[in-house]
């Protein structure tokens, strides 16, 4: 006979099987039909004859191809640099909504509204914006003395992937500053308020009680933008279409060219599979740097 139990774990299998059949479908099968083809010749047109074996040649041409490597630096200049810069304007922005003040409530209404944006538009958007020749940043930057003419933002070499980039912050710091506020108001004033009467200076009561608190939330911020820097796309390809001269051709733009725009679905599998690596040793990286950071955190005693 079996136990109480055990009937409870076997009704929740039984519950659980048809959602985990689905999710195998959906994930595992086109996973494993993509490993295949990283290591065949397979093209989007062709005779129409099968895919040929051809083992880890797509992996190693990418490893030794010099605009693989490029998108790749680019790639991670971006995750690292938007991502730490949304961190950081994230966490100050929540620090100032949690204040009492007239307006807090609007004022947290307007900073959220960016992230509700959807992509397409916010790139839209920031490409008027960026227009050499109408666009609302030149406006601003020549009228307060910082440049003396409109540039090309998006036309520059110099420029381009920096301009992406601030578009990008300006969407996604408001899930940090989300996060880490939801994290803010769950801490009891009577904790501030001790450590005042202790003495206790603003940067120390950061580090004893506000840190600790914030640096759960604010890991899994960081993590999911890490993610989502990593595989930029979308906002790429409305703005700068991965130029000017390929300054803004990321990873995924450059696996977008080798499987549509080349037509070589072989090699854009294994260049595809090379990414996911890439996302997931970054990824890991970043959760042990954050876990070793949040045991830190935990043994501030103030």
């Amino acid at each position: 006979m079996l136990s109480l139990r055990q009937r409870e774990q076997r009704q929740a299998w039984v519950l659980l099987a048809p959602m985990l059949l689905v999710m195998l479908l959906l994930t595992a099968w086109p996973l494993l039909r993509t490993i295949w083809l990283s290591f065949t010749d397979a093209a989007l047109i062709g005779s129409g004859e099968a895919p040929g074996w051809i083992g880890f040649e797509n992996y190693l041409f990418a490893i030794t191809d010099a605009d693989f490597r490029s998108s790749l630096w680019r790639t991670l200049y971006f995750t690292v640099v938007s991502v730490a810069i949304e961190g950081v304007i994230g966490v100050l922005v929540a620090l100032l909504l949690n204040q009492k003040f007239a307006g807090r409530n609007v004022l947290r209404v307007l900073v959220i509204l960016p992230w509700a944006l959807p992509t397409i538009v916010n790139a839209m958007m920031w490409r008027l914006n960026f227009n050499p020749d109408y666009g609302s940043i030149n406006a601003l930057l020549t009228q307060l003395g910082i440049i003396d003419g409109y540039r090309s933002w998006l036309g520059s070499p110099d420029s381009a992937l920096n301009a992406v980039m601030f578009a990008d912050i300006w969407k996604n710091y408001p899930l940090v500053t989300l996060l880490v506020l939801a994290a803010l108001q769950s801490i009891p004033d009577d904790l501030f308020e001790a450590a005042r009467l202790d003495g206790a200076s603003a940067w120390r009561r950061f580090r004893a009680i506000t840190f600790p608190a914030i640096v759960g939330p604010l890991s899994v911020a960081l993590v999911l933008r890490t993610i989502d820097a990593f595989k930029i796309f979308d906002i790429i390809y409305v703005m700068t279409r991965g130029g000017p001269v390929d300054s803004t051709k990321t990873l995924s733009f450059y696996v977008y060219q080798e499987s549509f725009s080349y037509l070589r679905a072989g090699s854009g599998a294994a260049y595809a599979m090379l990414m996911t690596l890439l996302c997931a040793v970054l990824i890991t990286l970043y959760m042990l740097l954050l876990w070793r950071q949040r045991r830190k955190g935990s043994a501030y005693e103030g």
